[in-house]
Formats: C-alpha cells, structure tokens, sequence
C-alpha cells in the first residue's frame, strides 16, 4: 500500500514545506529506496539478512520520531523499509519466483513495521500499573471551566437551536423537497422523526468531517486515512483518492496487538489453514469446536474463575448475557454512566432497575438501604436477587470503579456483583488481568466478570467469566449462545496467541496443576500449532507493553494537567478525556490536530454520548507509542490549546508547567510514585 499519493491531499496544500518522511528508506544500501528491487527471492532475502545484522549489531532504543521533518540516523535507516517496496518485495520478482508473504524471522524485522508497533528500549519509560495497597482511590472531582466558557457554550447551543427550527419552518414551505422524509406521503407515516432528526441535521451533521473518518491499512501507532471533501455542507462526502499518514491515538489498541506482522499474526494465518475463514458449523446445539473449548478455557485461567463463556460480539454479551440472570422481581442497581449495552440488557430482562451516583460508595449504601428495607414496589415482598453492575473502567470518563468500596459493600449488603471490563481487562494491572489484579483482590470474590476482546487483545467479541454453575446456567439460557453466530476461528486464535503472550506460557514438564493464577498459561492448553516467538512466549514481550502503557497512560495524563487543561480520569486510565466544553472547538481541534506537519488522528465526543456542555476529544494511549509520540501529542495539544482557550484547569501560576518542562521530566510525571 503507497504511503503517499501522488497527488497532495487538500489539508497537505496548506502545511510548511517538509522533510522526506522517516517511512522512506533514504540510505543507498541494501533495500533502499534508491536501489533497484532484487530480481530474485534469494538476494532479496540476502539483502534483508544483511540488514537485520546491521540493525543488531546497532542494537537502536527506540523507534524514530514521526515527525515528518525528523532526521533519521544511519542506524535507522538499514532497518526501515518502504512500505510500497517491500510489499512489492514479498509478492513478486523479475523472475516470477513465489517470495515468502512475510519476512523471515519476525522478531528481527520490527522496525520494518514501526508504523504499526514503535519499539523503545528505555527502562525510565515504564512502569507499574498498580493500586498501593492501604491508600484509598482518589476520588474523582469534576473540574468545572470558567462562567464564560459556560454561557458561551449555552449561547452556542440556543443559536443553533433557534436558527434550525427557523431554517426548518423556511425550508418546509420553500423547499418542501428536501423534507419529504420527514412528512406524511401517500398515506404512510414518515419513518423519521423530525424532532428525533432535528440533532443530526442542524449540529452533527455540521461536524461530520471530524466523524467516522475512513481509514485503510492496520489501525496501529499510525494509521492511513482517506483523504474527503464535501460539496454540500457535510450532507455528501466524496473522497479525494489521496492518503494521509497520521499519528494514531483514537483506538482501542492499548496493547499494541493490532498488527500485520508477528507471532500473533502468524498465529492466526495457521488457523485460517485449518479451519477456514468462516464460522459456520463451529457451533452446533452450544458445542463447540476444539479452539473454542481450548479459548474458553484460557479466559477462565487469564481472569481467574472457574469457566468462561465467548461471544462472537461484545455488545451482545451484556445484552444477551443480563437476561439470563435477573428478570422481574429481581433488581438491578446500575452505575448511573454504565454502558448502554448494560442498560439495554437490563431493560429487556423485566427486572427493576435503580441507579446511584457514579462511583459513589455512599450513595450505593444509601441506595442499598432503601431497596433492601422496602422489598418490591407494590407487595415489599423480598427482591428475588439484588444484581449490582459497575465497569472495571468507564470509557467516557477514565475512571476506574472503586473495587475495594464495593467489596466491602458486598459482604455487608449480599448482593451479587457484575463487573464489566470491556476496557480494563488486558489494560490495567502489573500482570494485565484489569482491576482485581490493579486493586490486588481476588478475582472470586466477584460474581461475575464481563470483558470484550475488541481493545487490548485486537480481536473481536466478548466473554462471561464467573463460576462453573452460573457459566453452565447461562450456556442454557443466554441468547447469544442458542442464536448468535460463533467467533471465527481466526478470530478466536487472535484472542487466544495475544493472550498468552501476555501470560507467558510454561515449560512444557510444568504440569498444570502446579500452575495458580495469575501465573502462565500451561503448555498443554495451547492448540500444539501455534508457535509463538520467544519473546513472546516467555510473556517478557507482553509485561513490556503493559508497562509501557502504563508509562504512557501517566506521562499523557499528568502532562495534559501540568499544562493547564481540565482533564478526566484516573491516571493510570488508557482513556485521557480532555475537555472542550464548546460544539464549535470539536471541528476546529480535529482539524487543527490533522493538519500539523505530523498529522494526528484523534476522536471527539459529544451529546448524546455526554452531558451537552461537556463536549470533548478521548486520547486512546496504547503500548505502541513510544514516549516521543506522547511528546507530539503534548506540543500539538498546547499550541492549539492556547489557540481555542482550552486551558482551563486548576494548575495555575507556578504550577503550571510548560511544554518543554513536561517533556523533560517526562520520567517524573509518568512513574507511579504519586
């Protein structure tokens, strides 16, 4: 895939001049740029060798800046292929013979792919994500902005409230063609509402270029957008056919799996051999293939419970899974920014449902007073069951629940708990098994967990962890097991390599049973074809990267802070939600962050999905990046900061910090010494 287009995209027309960009082999030797293609699979692999002993014998700490303007060492540049060469490299030659469809020796070509994964080799970059036992959880404190920052935002909104319905009673007498599919028509109702749609055509779709923007290629440290325009005020979006190479930090990639190219990738092209691409038949009457007997097992191990059930989608986890255990009679205390899979599910299940404060103990006992002495409405008969729902980390805010306050709520009280840990689990942790590893409790002592593979695993679909007998139950009762489709088996294998490759897998003259949680996964529960590298077997490679992430995760944090913005969220949250308050300033940072001479991907949030006023971007760190990513991330966010007024927190006077400061002592602000 060409890194570049011909032709410059229309944000490209209006950037400084630039450097040749680092993805571009510059030097003369070997497979550079400059150098005509080899015109046989063996002198290709001759030349890729005697690149790779170059690269060792340098032995480089990290992968090179993004910038576009950086300069690239000679260490570097024997190790940094360009992408459109070597996938013509790995198709085709002068000579017709069939290439390998990947480099050999994979874990010594990483730098061939440091668009997808940037390696960093220094220790001052990593740390612990860990709860210190005996201190309490910081409380989260919303930070509220300036009263001008406020009204103006409400002023916003009135505008637009205002100047669209009168544009709306204009345009239905002037142009009543364009609103045909909100009026009645030859006798039949219109499927929209034209309330319901008043949003979407008077604010989103005013800001739909800094939504679902098309991207190509794997969504990893950087990814490839397709470049669009607009004719017609965002109402069409046609696309330009040129490309544009951007910092990403909008996905859920916290790991760093999403990748083309390695063990887990290998991995996964061995099982489309065995079994196919497709998922029909591998489940028959809730059986199940042997990989997915063998991944269902893992999850159990990884989390700590006695069985686990997968589902081909993580959405239909929660809303297929909550049925099966509460209905009416029943009663549901739900966290008040749970996630809508959790309310959907809740709602279908007929069960009450009450919610308290977000994340607030005290509001919880309250709440769990109240029920328990009242009973049901109406009769005040007993609850059949008291079913409380948290999330190990909430999305929109970053915040992490309060573990060790609702346990302790727990034994008092007797209720079941349900933990969904869609974006903790694989994330948070020293050993990545999200927030009964972070808080150090035992896993059992939650009833139920809940998670989705679709974030640090680079999978997709979603799991039920929890006792033999609840596991058992719902394999019954769940919807999704008797009429949902099942995972594919590439999908599962992604699932189960990435997963023990954050375990680490035992000797093989380990027995199993010598083996407790949190320890490897054993040997025998692997299919015997996957082979995962050394590195990644012995689980060195997936202890690096949650430490990494945990060193990003802090350094974005505590930088976004020491420079003045309000933020969200816990800090070691791979979710860095940055407020904006304005509708007007979503489109303009988006753009702005785009349009640097290292262009930067970012994701914007805002009503329905938060409160209105609180409009803002979600910065998804992952192990990917490397701290001089961070570090761009932070220049960009405090230039255009200061351009919108977006620094509104409480660090003020001395204590703010800049951007130089906070990038010198970024060890400081990214260790969890707090």
């Amino acid at each position: 895939m060409p890194l570049a287009s011909p032709l410059p995209s229309p944000m490209a027309l209006n950037r400084p001049q630039q450097s040749p960009s680092i993805f571009k082999k510059r030097s003369a030797s070997g497979l550079g740029s400059g150098s005509p293609l080899p015109s046989s699979a063996a002198s290709y692999l001759s030349a890729l060798s005697q690149a790779d002993a170059r690269a060792r014998s340098v032995s480089p700490t990290s992968t090179p800046a993004l910038s576009l303007s950086s300069s690239v060492t000679s260490s570097s540049e024997d190790t940094i292929l360009h992408e459109e060469e070597e996938d013509a490299l790995m198709n085709s030659n002068a000579d017709g013979l069939l290439l390998p469809t990947r480099p050999p020796n994979s874990a010594q070509v990483f730098s061939t792919v440091h668009t997808e994964f940037g390696h960093c080799a220094n220790d001052k970059y990593r740390t612990t994500s860990q709860h210190k036992l005996g201190t309490p959880l910081p409380t989260h404190v919303e930070q509220d902005p300036p009263y001008y920052i406020l009204l103006s935002t409400y002023v916003s909104y009135l505008i637009l409230i205002c100047l669209g319905h009168v544009r709306d009673f204009v345009g239905k007498r002037l142009s009543p063609s364009s609103y045909q599919h909100l009026m009645p028509q030859h006798g039949y109702a219109p499927l929209n509402s034209d309330f319901d749609s008043f949003y979407t055509r008077r604010l989103k779709t005013r800001m739909d270029e800094c939504f679902s923007q098309p991207v190509t290629g794997v969504a990893g440290r950087t990814i490839m957008l397709l470049d669009r325009t607009s004719p017609d005020y965002n109402h069409t979006q046609l696309f330009t056919g040129t490309r544009t190479r951007a910092l990403n930090i909008s996905s859920y990639n916290y790991l760093g799996f999403a990748q083309a190219r390695g063990g887990c990738a290998d991995a996964v092209e061995e099982s489309i051999k065995r079994y196919g691409i497709s998922s029909l038949g591998a489940r028959l009457e809730g059986g199940g293939t042997d990989l997915h007997n063998m991944g269902e097992a893992l999850v159990a191990n990884f989390t700590g419970m006695e069985d686990a059930l997968i589902c081909s989608m993580g959405f239909a986890t929660n809303s297929t899974i909550i049925p099966a255990l509460v209905s009416k009679g029943c009663l549901v205390i739900s966290d008040e920014l749970n996630h809508a899979s959790i309310r959907f599910g809740t709602r279908i299940s007929g069960a009450s449902v009450r919610m308290f404060k977000h994340n607030n103990m005290k509001s919880l006992e309250s709440l769990l007073k109240e029920v328990i002495s009242q009973g049901q409405p109406k009769t005040h008969r007993p609850w059949k069951k008291i079913l409380v729902v948290v999330e190990g980390l909430y999305s929109m805010e970053g915040t992490l629940v309060n573990l060790p306050g609702v346990l302790e709520l727990k034994k008092k009280y007797k209720f079941y708990l349900f933990v969904d840990e869609a974006h903790s689990i694989g994330a948070i942790g020293p050993r990545g098994r999200g927030v009964a590893d972070y808080f150090g409790v035992n896993p059992r002592s939650i009833d139920i967990l809940m998670g989705t593979f679709t974030k640090s695993f680079g999978a997709a679909g979603g799991y039920i962890a929890g006792s033999k007998t609840i596991i058992d139950h719902l394999r019954v009762n769940g919807h999704s097991g008797a009429y949902a489709e099942s995972m594919t088996p590439s999908v599962l294998t992604q699932v189960v390599a990435s997963m023990a490759s954050i375990m680490g897998v035992a000797p093989p003259d380990v027995p199993s049973k010598e083996i407790v949680h949190p320890g490897p996964v054993a040997s025998a529960s692997l299919p015997q074809w996957i082979n995962l590298p050394l590195n990644l077997a012995s689980g060195e490679e997936g202890t690096s990267r949650l430490r990494r992430l945990a060193f990003n995760c802090r350094y974005l944090h505590s930088g976004l802070i020491k420079l003045g913005f309000i933020t969200y969220g816990h800090p070691a949250s791979p979710i860095v939600p940055l407020l904006l308050f304005n509708p007007g300033k979503m489109n303009m940072f988006h753009k702005m962050m785009k349009q640097r001479q290292t262009p930067i991907v970012v994701v914007v949030v805002a009503y329905p999905a938060t409160p209105l006023v609180t409009s803002r971007v979600r910065f998804c760190v992952s192990a990917a990046h490397t701290k001089e990513d961070i570090d761009t991330v932070l220049r960009a966010c405090d230039e255009i900061g200061d351009v919108l007024d977006l620094k509104h927190g409480s660090v003020r006077g001395k204590d703010r910090w800049n951007v130089e400061q906070v990038i010198a002592r970024a060890a400081e602000l990214g260790s969890n010494d707090d």
